[in-house]
């Protein structure tokens, strides 16, 4: 079974609730009915009633089996905007802005999650990365001992050193441009929760750049040795090393000569990049030679979980993506 299969299996004993805030988009609504279908969690449409029910009838979603609501007159309104302002009161927000606001979708399905009335979120389907984040953000909040919000991609290579199936998380590769040392830390410890609650394996994380323990000298490399120190000072119970070139940390013949003393032993799980640049291109590229499947990005950081879509997702990346935002709850 691959890790996929083993994270959607997971979520449906969670018998959790999920709030998808796009319920206006063909595409949620076929991931409705396949979430209910399969018995993986209980699901929220947000959205007008009359063009869900239309969509519904298209689609052939029973609606008794969702629930529907409408955050242009949810009775939860006053009390999401309410707290809404609380939140923003450093900005001066009004009580106008603060209902238009809440009103949006994404902005009442976040608060949803705030409240605990559900426990996860996905959109992203018709909005972009940034509007989705904003809203977590704004509504939701970091998680405690989390600078920054980040992503990571969950790469499933069909076969690496005899291992089929082999899983990597790679991180950042969607949200975080340039992180300096403390974000590239909190970026690790926030992927090793998520290996932790996906997977649960042991993370093994390797910090990585273009320089093994020292053998180059350079301001990027400097950035990410900070970064290790940072995280065996904060989190000692993690294993990590750094920096260590790609090789170095996967590779356990190469790690034996180039990083003798390593923990990870070059038998690393988790590959943290130096910026967005070296992720981005570094997961694309193991998708396209390695023939590797990529999921994600896998939002992580937040006090609860909000996930973000492609918006050339499918309803079956809608379904996978909702099993994901189940367990990163923990």
């Amino acid at each position: 079974m691959n890790a996929l299969k083993t994270i959607k299996e997971k979520a449906k004993e969670k018998h959790r609730k999920v709030v998808l805030p796009e319920g206006t988009e063909p595409r949620v609504i076929r991931a409705a009915k396949k979430i209910i279908s399969e018995q993986m969690a209980q699901v929220t449409l947000l959205g007008d009633e009359k063009e869900i029910e239309k969509l519904a009838k298209e689609h052939s979603l029973d609606l008794s089996q969702v629930r529907v609501i409408n955050p242009q007159n949810a009775a939860d309104l006053n009390l999401f905007v309410d707290d809404f302002m609380e939140l923003r009161k450093k900005k001066n927000i009004t009580k106008e802005e603060a209902t238009q606001t809440i009103k949006q979708p994404l902005y009442f399905g976040a608060m949803m999650v705030r409240h605990d009335q559900v426990d996860a979120s996905v959109a992203g389907s018709i909005h972009t990365t940034g509007d989705v984040l904003r809203a977590a953000i704004q509504v939701i909040g970091l998680k405690e001992g989390i600078n920054t919000v980040s992503s990571c991609f969950m790469m499933t290579v069909p076969k690496y050193r005899n291992e089929v199936n082999k899983v990597f998380l790679y991180a950042d590769g969607a949200v975080v441009p340039n992180p300096n040392s403390e974000q590239l830390a909190s970026i690790a410890v926030s992927t090793a929760q998520t290996m932790e609650n996906l997977l649960g394996m042991e993370p093994k994380i390797a910090l990585l750049s273009f320089s093994t323990k020292g053998s180059a000298s350079h301001s990027d490399v400097t950035k990410v040795v900070k970064a290790v120190e940072i995280l065996k000072k904060e989190h000692p119970e993690l294993k990590v090393d750094g920096e260590l070139q790609v090789d170095a940390a996967i590779v356990p013949e190469i790690a034996k000569s180039k990083a003798p003393d390593s923990v990870i032993g070059g038998e690393a799980n988790i590959l943290i990049f130096p910026d967005l640049d070296a992720g981005n291109i570094s997961y694309k590229l193991t998708q396209r030679l390695a023939n590797a499947t990529a999921t994600g990005p896998i939002i992580q950081g937040l006090a609860k979980p909000a996930n973000d879509l492609s918006r050339g997702c499918s309803d079956e990346d809608i379904v996978d993506v909702t099993s994901i935002a189940i367990l990163m709850k923990g």
